[in-house]
């Protein structure tokens, strides 16, 4: 009898643990993790009844109060009214959360920890190139269909967004002047030069790769080298090797009488800000055409001060919103992505009181009540026309370029 007890417990042990070696080469077949389910395999209501009560973890730029203001006051509130969604918003640069996924791809992370970005130009084009993103995702996506005109969101810095991301806004270069001290400032890059050498320490940039720099210096680098048209096929060694140096030299020129002597440049456009508030400079710039004006509101800046674009033109570009391949929430970041869609988010941001951030809906899709209230939106004395920004646009350049501009300026005139 102790002998047959002793065979079925053997038997039983051997059973078990066949059972649990099965159990853990499953689990190791799936890396250890719940296999992430991909966006397409669920309707619009099935996303939508499984993002009820979860939680969104929105990660983006956190350094402009007025935007981390209207995520936090407008758009959590009405997601969670209106979906049960917890939207959580992370600061965080588009640099660190980029190698936050890299990080975690190369670990296996199936289930990462970010469900949605705040995301465009070279930072898109590196996460699509290291297979990052979730996607094709916008036609899924009911306020894309809806509102937005799919030609005019095509591409991001020159590269295919291919419904990997979707429009959240618009942006535009402009300068900032104060009337009051500076009546008559330089209107083309040929006048900022000779305006810089009369007024010593009045002007300076931020330092690239910070957007608002990086995008000073490729203005100039159209203006000193006859235009955009040249660089919109993609990028040409042997064009940069051309016509680079004629940036460098450009911005060495003016380098010595610039703030601090061009010895140190503003970290971000929010200390270059402080410079002209306090009247340190006498020029601002900024990549959101109601910055101006939405100081003014703040009271940062004087009534006074005025927006103003260069004969040679201003760039512009849509700025996206995309999730990442193991976004624990795909569903729950799909109905905000879709939500920032909507005529109500995109109104909400538009006046300068609020972000000033230009629409990306095509107003010809949406009704006549709707089309007016963007109409009517006070944008301020300080802001340019829609139509004066409109025929000064020119596209932003390919991200290759833009790279490659970056890493110059550091090299040729920041470590000169």
């Amino acid at each position: 009898m102790n002998q047959l007890r002793y065979v079925v417990r053997s038997l039983y042990r051997f059973l078990l643990t066949g059972l649990c070696v099965v159990l853990m080469a499953v689990a190791a077949g799936c890396g250890g993790e719940e296999k992430q389910e991909a966006a397409g395999a669920l309707s619009w209501d099935e996303h939508v009844a499984a993002a009820k009560g979860s939680t969104v973890r929105f990660y983006m730029y956190g350094g402009m109060n007025n935007v981390n203001d209207w995520i936090d006051g407008t758009i959590a509130p009405a997601v969670k009214e209106q979906y049960g969604i917890i939207l959580e918003r992370v600061p965080m640069s588009a640099p660190v959360f980029m190698n936050k996924m890299l990080t975690e791809k190369s670990a296996g992370k199936t289930k990462g920890s970010i469900d949605l970005l705040w995301i465009n130009g070279e930072n898109f084009k590196n996460a699509r190139k290291a297979d990052l993103l979730e996607g094709p995702v916008t036609q899924l996506l009911p306020n894309y269909a809806a509102y937005v005109n799919p030609v005019e969101s095509a591409t991001d810095f020159g590269f295919p967004v291919e419904g990997y991301e979707a429009p959240y806004g618009r942006a535009q270069f402009v300068f900032e002047y104060d009337r009051a001290r500076t009546p008559n400032p330089p209107k083309s890059f040929a006048e900022l030069k000779e305006w810089v050498k009369e007024n010593p320490g009045r002007f300076t940039y931020p330092s690239p790769p910070d957007f608002t720099g990086s995008a000073f210096i490729r203005q100039a680098f159209y203006a000193v080298t006859g235009g955009h048209e040249q660089y919109l096929n993609g990028f040409d060694q042997a064009l940069y090797d051309a016509n680079a140096p004629k940036l460098w030299a450009y911005l060495n020129d003016i380098a010595p009488y610039l703030w601090q002597e061009g010895k140190a440049y503003p970290k971000d456009p929010a200390f270059q800000a402080t410079l002209f508030s306090r009247g340190e400079i006498d020029i601002m710039m900024a990549y959101h055409p109601t910055h101006a004006q939405n100081r003014i509101h703040d009271g940062t800046y004087p009534e006074s001060v005025r927006t103003y674009v260069m004969e040679e033109g201003s760039i512009y570009n849509t700025h996206f919103t995309a999730i990442p391949k193991n976004a624990p929430n795909k569903s729950g970041a799909l109905v905000v992505m879709n939500y920032l869609l909507s005529p109500e988010a995109q109104l909400s941001k538009f006046s300068p009181e609020v972000w000033g951030d230009f629409p990306v809906l095509d107003m010809n899709k949406l009704s006549q009540e709707q089309a007016a209230a963007f109409t009517a939106v006070e944008l301020g004395i300080a802001t340019l026309k829609p139509k004066e920004l409109s025929d000064a646009a020119v596209p932003e350049i390919p991200s290759e370029w833009l790279e490659a501009l970056e890493q110059g300026w550091e090299k040729h005139v920041l470590k000169k």
